[in-house]
């Protein structure tokens, strides 16, 4: 693995992430010990085609068959055309995509073929993160935390601070920078909130054929169902006790509350869902944060920015604010990540996703191999 072999070395490792949006592949460079952040590199994103996205949305929720395997194929294709754009790089980090998440039933399931990957690219790659975590109590989920400890210490915070990523699904962060490894028992605090941009983005492209409702223009002219609101606030998964994770099918059903709603009014209806989601998971918090960090797609929806500030009594900012990429920061985590597993370092524990032990997910794949 040339530099991987010396343990605590910085190696340049690229990290790729295909989320539950469903939209594309982000990939980015990160130069890391597996501790530290010691710098951040190229970046570089390859967008799903319509008919790709179809095959992928068709995947969703199975385990395997074909459309599972097409769905591989897909995510394989594209991961490999843009990776191998990058050079000087020592090790990939390959999520693949999750095509059915149930931590407490059958398991966890991330179509991407990292030996194939491997072959492709001629790099080792680290892949199929989150199955030793699941096997082992956890649920697999979030993983980009430990990711979030090592950014807090880049940008040099002091207290408590939340990093929330709405993605497809949202997930929130809560880390305390005064101790010195992620792994500490108070270190993190990390589950995922409840659905974000996955009904919108359903809603849009079932009713508009439009893949996501674009800087929130449809959201802005619709009132918010409170009846909606209300019964969706009712699952019981908002009072589980974190960690927790979800599959992003697991509250489908939020497109039959607002069956009945005009296009704008089910957009808002479901956006205040997401927000709601943010506000009922800050509650968990150990101690309120000073201010709460935005990435992933829904930080660029001013009517969900707005909707959280309202209700928060931090300030609510994207991680722009602060230096770091909203766009590539998942792609960034599982870069940081890869590197962890090639020395042997915990990807997850306790805090982030309820796993009984310190664990260190991935399998390395090695060209030749």
């Amino acid at each position: 693995m040339n530099k991987a072999g010396k343990t605590g070395a910085p190696l340049r490792a690229l990290g790729a992430m295909s989320g539950t949006s469903l939209d594309g592949v982000d990939a980015a460079v990160v130069e890391t010990d597996g501790r530290r952040i010691l710098g951040f590199g190229k970046t570089g994103y390859r967008p799903y085609s319509a008919e790709e996205r179809g095959v992928l949305h068709a995947a969703l929720g199975q385990w395997s068959g074909p459309e599972a395997e097409a769905a591989g194929d897909v995510v394989d294709a594209a991961h490999a055309a843009l990776l191998s754009q990058f050079d000087d790089v020592d090790i990939v980090g390959y999520h693949g995509q999750t095509l059915a998440h149930e931590p407490r039933g059958r398991g966890t399931c991330q179509v991407g073929d990292g030996a194939a990957l491997a072959q492709a690219l001629g790099l080792p790659v680290v892949w199929d993160f989150r199955t030793d975590d699941v096997a082992l109590g956890g649920e697999g989920a979030p993983l980009a935390p430990f990711f979030h400890f090592a950014c807090a210490k880049w940008i040099g915070a002091t207290e408590p601070l939340c990093f929330l990523n709405l993605g497809g699904v949202g997930n929130i962060t809560y880390v305390d920078p005064s101790l010195e490894a992620p792994e500490q028992p108070g270190a993190l605090l990390a589950f995922d909130t409840g659905p974000a941009n996955a009904p919108v983005n359903d809603l849009m492209q079932a009713r508009l054929g439009l893949p996501m409702d674009e800087g929130g223009q449809v959201a802005a002219r619709g009132q918010v169902e409170e009846g909606a609101l209300e019964l969706f606030l009712a699952e019981p998964y908002f009072a589980r006790i974190p960690p927790k994770s979800l599959d992003r099918n697991d509250f489908s059903e939020m497109i039959g509350l607002v069956g009945e709603l005009a296009d704008a009014d089910a957009a808002a209806t479901l956006t205040a869902m997401c927000a709601a989601g943010v506000l009922q998971g800050m509650e968990h918090c150990p101690c309120p944060p000073a201010r709460l960090l935005v990435t992933g797609g829904g930080r660029h929806n001013p009517v969900l920015m707005e909707m959280l500030r309202v209700s928060l009594d931090c300030p609510v900012e994207p991680v722009e604010a602060v230096g770091l990429d909203g766009d590539m920061l998942e792609a960034q985590a599982f870069a940081y990540l890869a590197v962890r597993v090639a020395y042997g370092l915990p990807t997850s524990c306790p805090g982030t996703t309820g796993v009984g032990a310190l664990v260190g997910g991935g399998v390395v794949s090695r060209p030749g191999d």
